[in-house]
């Protein structure tokens, strides 16, 4: 990465306050202040035969919708969900389910686990039509938050209108996350082998689910598109990473889904065991008495959590996202199994990736507006690459520009390009209606479909809503008053800018990102 220099003196004396106030804000975000997807009244009109059971949903305006669908069911904590259990009758499905246990995010507490169960593995769906023959896209969201914080219920990610515009069948995916998700008991018997996973090991219980069930939703089974953004487009890596998925799903979508230790490369095995001996040794357990770690609050694993995460980021000298110090978050462990690679390896891209088609981007500010970071005084060569980069941007912004994921984005996409076996689409997010800067997140509402409020913002939604529905649909995005989306690679970086008038560039912040970051490598 770029050597820090005067220029950046702010950047770096801020960092650990920075650091604070992004965990609170990812935090906040997440779960705690959001909106969540209200209870609907159960209709008669909307049953459906599942595997398990008839299901009962509700319908308004046209779109079917069914909330807190088990598709697994976890007995115990740190080993894979088991098929759920059936039931008689019709079973309502008008509100939305538990949620994973939450886990703090750079050294912040997790907070208050009310409504939280590590029986959390169930899902929504929004559909325009059931049991009618028709085979529709489906397209699978995962929730941001890292892999330690956030649900599938937040009224953001609501997909009716998503639904009813794409006509597609959009899935939302609660599973473990954090130390429920990711403490890797591995090294304490068999029955944890994948317990470093077992977050992962839910989201792929539910794509089965997913395969075996959705045509009776009106969706086509072989036709599945992941999408996510921030953590849960990192999920979308390691599910085009893991071999357990292989067939599941035909196309991935990552949304500023990436840092570079967590979606360029995600946890090794000797932090990830180094992590959990620590933990153990604060909760007294040991290999004799294991069995234990089933019984410990959740509150106490995350205290027991907090100091070891931070212990291990130092001594495996782990570099913190936000800040000049280390940090370690939980996420995948690369064990050689149900994650054989990192997703970006050396010379290519994990070798499960293969024939996935994928569409990638970021946002053109991300953190550093919201956050007060940015990078620093800029030289005249710096500004005049921005000019070049972002010629209809604000000049005195030009600090504000991205690096954190947008160099990770590039990363990854160009690896993935380099694999051959699959088209990479790359787009920068650049809209910036109320001057607050396209900040992390920014694009949600608008792939989602969701109302916007001024008229060249609702025609840039549905220019983007309709874009991701068509690459579900047919493996290109498009969509009317979109200029023709090539494909990405090295040579020509071919690159979708998504604003109030979009345009295909090539190549286009290069030597901005070069001169931003001289030492980074992609």
């Amino acid at each position: 990465m770029r050597k820090k220099s005067k220029k950046r003196v702010v950047w770096i004396v801020l960092g650990v306050v920075l650091a604070i106030l992004a965990a609170a804000v990812l935090v906040i975000r997440a779960f705690f202040t959001r909106e969540q997807i209200r209870p609907a009244e159960p209709s008669d009109d909307a049953v459906v035969e599942t595997e398990n059971g008839m299901l009962r949903g509700s319908i308004e305006d046209g779109v079917y919708q069914y909330l807190g669908v088990p598709y697994a069911r976890a007995a115990e904590r740190f080993v894979p969900a088991e098929a759920p259990e059936s039931w008689d009758g019709v079973r309502d499905a008008a509100e939305t389910g538990p949620i994973s246990p939450q886990s703090g995010m750079l050294g912040m507490s997790a907070g208050n686990q009310s409504g939280t169960d590590n029986n959390c593995q169930n899902l929504n769906i929004w559909t325009p039509g059931t049991e009618d023959g028709e085979k529709r896209a489906v397209m699978v969201w995962l929730h941001g938050g890292g892999f330690s914080t956030g649900s599938a219920n937040d009224a953001e990610y609501n997909g009716a209108d998503l639904s009813k515009s794409g006509d597609v069948v959009v899935v939302s995916v609660n599973h473990r996350l954090g130390v429920s998700g990711f403490l890797d008991l591995s090294a304490y018997g068999e029955k944890y082998q994948y317990s470093g996973n077992v977050g992962l090991t839910d989201i792929v219980s539910a794509l089965q689910w997913i395969h075996d069930n959705i045509e009776a939703f009106g969706g086509d089974p072989e036709n599945v598109t992941l999408f996510g953004q921030s953590g849960g487009g990192a999920k979308v890596l390691a599910m085009m990473t893991t071999p357990y998925a292989k067939g599941l799903f035909q196309r991935g979508i990552v949304q500023s889904g990436a840092t570079e230790t967590m979606g360029v490369a995600f946890t090794s095995r000797e932090a990830s065991t180094a992590l959990t001996e620590r933990i153990l040794e604060r909760l007294g357990i040991t290999e004799e008495n294991i069995e234990e770690i089933q019984n410990v609050p959740i509150e106490e694993l995350e205290e027991a959590s907090s100091e070891a995460l931070q212990e291990t980021a130092e001594e495996y000298q782990i570099p913190a996202p936000l800040s000049n110090g280390y940090a370690m978050e939980w996420g995948p462990v690369i064990d050689g199994d149900y994650m054989p690679t990192n997703p970006v390896t050396e010379d290519s891209f994990a070798e499960n990736g293969k024939g996935i088609d994928l569409l990638i981007g970021s946002n053109l500010n991300e953190w550093t507006m919201m956050m007060g970071g940015d990078q620093g005084e800029l030289t005249e060569e710096e500004t005049a690459a921005f000019e070049t980069a972002y010629p209809e941007k604000d000049i005195d912004r030009a600090n504000k520009v991205d690096t954190l994921i947008r160099l990770p984005m590039l990363k990854i996409m160009s690896h993935k390009a380099d694999q051959g076996d699959g088209n990479v689409y790359a787009y920068v997010f650049t809209w910036d209606e109320s001057r607050m800067g396209a900040y992390h997140g920014a694009e949600i509402p608008f792939v989602f479909a969701h109302d916007q409020n001024s008229a060249e913002a609702q025609q840039l939604m549905e220019k983007v809503s309709q874009a991701w529905v068509n690459f579900a649909k047919t493996g290109v995005p498009s969509a009317d008053g979109l200029p023709q989306w090539e494909t990405y690679d090295r040579e020509s970086g071919a690159t979708m800018l998504l604003d109030a008038q979009p345009e295909l560039v090539y190549g286009h912040d290069r030597e901005l990102m070069h001169l931003l970051a001289p030492d980074y490598e992609y």
